[in-house]
C-alpha cells in the first residue's frame, strides 16, 4: 500500500515538472531556489552583463532613515523626480491605494523597498506640504505618503541620483511631485502597465515586420522573420532568458540587467490571446511583485525596442529569446 502511495507521488511530480517545461530548462544549476509561491526566491544575481551579485542589499545600506527635506530633482528620462535630503530617490507602488493610503508591501518586499519613515519629513522648494500625509504600517511605524500614496527607497540604488527601481515588476515608479509616477521619456521600458489599456499599440505600423493583430494586453503577433511571437498591448515584444529557471520557477534578471529587461505585470488568463491558457502563470519576483510567466518561463520586454513590433532583443548575448504562440523560445534570428 505505501508503494503504491510513493508511485502516485512520484507521477504527480513527473507530471508537474512537464507541466513546467521541465525538458526545455537551460538556467544554469547550482543555484538556491525556491518554487512558486514561496516568498523568498532569490536568483543567483546573473545581471545580464557578466557583473555584480544582484543580491538585494539590506535596508539599512541605502540611508533607511528620516528622509528629511524632500527635494526635486531635474532627469533627463524622468522629468521631475523627487528625493530625500541625501538624494536618494524616492518611489511609489502601483499595488499600494491612496484613498484611503495603504501599503501593501511587507516582508521580503519592504526588505527591497525600505518605507520611508513620516517623521522628520519637510517639503522643500517645488513640493507642495498640502500633500504630506502618513500611513500606519502593519508594524505600528508610520510611513510618509505623498498625495496618499506611501513612499519607498529602493534598497539596489546605492548612490544618490540612482534610478534602478524605475519600472520595476512594471508597479514601482519614480515619484514625480504631484505625488504621480515621473513620466519615463522614449516608451518602451518604461514600465507602463500592459494591461492599462487596448489602444497604444493596436494601429500601429508594420515596424519590424510585425502585423499587429489585437490589443490585448497579451496576443500574438506574426513577425516576419520569427513567425507568431508575443507581444504586449503596445506591441512590445515578449522574451524570456536561458539564465532564468522554469521549474523551479526563478529570476537571474536582476540588479542591472532589470535597467535593460523589464518584467511584465501578471495578468488574468483571459487577458493573454491566441496561446493555451494552461501555458499562462505567474511568478512571485524577490521584491514581491508578481511577473508574466509563459511556460513557466518569466516574460520580459526589452528597452531597446523603440518601436512595436521590433526585435532587438532577439538573440542578445545568446541568452534571451522571443516567445512563440506555442510557448516556446524562439531561435531564429531572421
Amino acid at each position: 500500500m505505501r508503494r503504491g502511495v510513493f508511485a502516485g507521488s512520484a507521477v504527480a511530480v513527473l507530471m508537474l515538472t512537464a507541466a513546467c517545461g521541465g525538458g526545455d530548462n537551460s538556467a544554469g544549476k547550482g543555484d538556491s531556489v525556491q518554487p512558486v509561491g514561496d516568498s523568498k526566491q532569490a536568483g543567483s544575481g546573473y545581471d545580464g552583463y557578466g557583473g555584480g551579485s544582484g543580491a538585494v542589499p539590506a535596508a539599512d545600506s541605502v540611508k533607511a532613515g528620516p528622509a528629511g527635506e524632500l527635494k526635486v530633482r531635474a532627469s533627463t528620462e524622468l522629468g521631475s523626480t523627487v528625493t530625500d535630503s541625501a538624494g536618494f530617490t524616492l518611489y511609489r507602488f502601483d499595488k499600494d491605494t491612496p484613498k484611503p493610503p495603504k501599503s501593501n508591501c511587507e516582508g521580503d518586499c519592504a526588505t527591497a523597498w525600505p518605507a520611508v519613515p513620516a517623521d522628520d519629513a519637510s517639503a522643500g522648494e517645488g513640493i507642495d506640504k498640502t500633500l504630506f500625509g502618513s500611513v500606519e504600517r502593519a508594524d505600528g511605524t508610520k510611513q510618509l505618503t505623498l498625495d496618499g500614496w506611501p513612499v519607498y527607497r529602493y534598497a539596489k540604488d546605492t548612490k544618490a541620483g540612482d534610478t534602478l527601481g524605475e519600472g520595476v515588476g512594471g508597479t514601482w515608479h519614480v515619484l514625480a511631485p504631484d505625488g504621480k509616477p515621473a513620466k519615463a521619456g522614449g516608451g518602451a521600458g518604461s514600465g507602463a502597465d500592459p494591461s492599462a489599456g487596448g489602444g497604444a499599440g493596436s494601429g500601429a505600423g508594420q515596424a519590424g515586420g510585425q502585423e499587429q493583430a489585437k490589443a490585448d494586453p497579451i496576443g500574438v503577433n506574426r513577425n516576419t522573420k520569427l513567425g507568431p511571437i508575443l507581444s504586449d498591448a503596445e506591441g512590445r515584444t515578449l522574451y524570456r532568458f536561458d539564465k532564468d529557471s522554469a521549474w523551479p520557477m526563478k529570476t537571474n534578471c536582476l540588479g542591472a540587467c532589470l535597467n535593460t529587461w523589464k518584467p511584465v505585470s501578471a495578468v488574468d488568463k483571459e487577458l493573454v490571446k491566441g496561446i493555451p491558457a494552461e501555458l499562462v502563470g505567474t511568478f512571485k519576483r524577490p521584491d514581491g511583485t508578481e511577473q508574466l510567466t509563459i511556460d513557466c518561463w518569466p516574460m520580459y520586454t526589452f528597452t531597446g525596442d523603440k518601436e512595436p513590433g521590433d526585435i532587438n532583443g532577439q538573440g542578445k548575448q545568446g541568452v534571451w529569446f522571443a516567445v512563440s504562440d506555442k510557448g516556446k523560445k524562439v531561435t531564429a534570428t531572421g
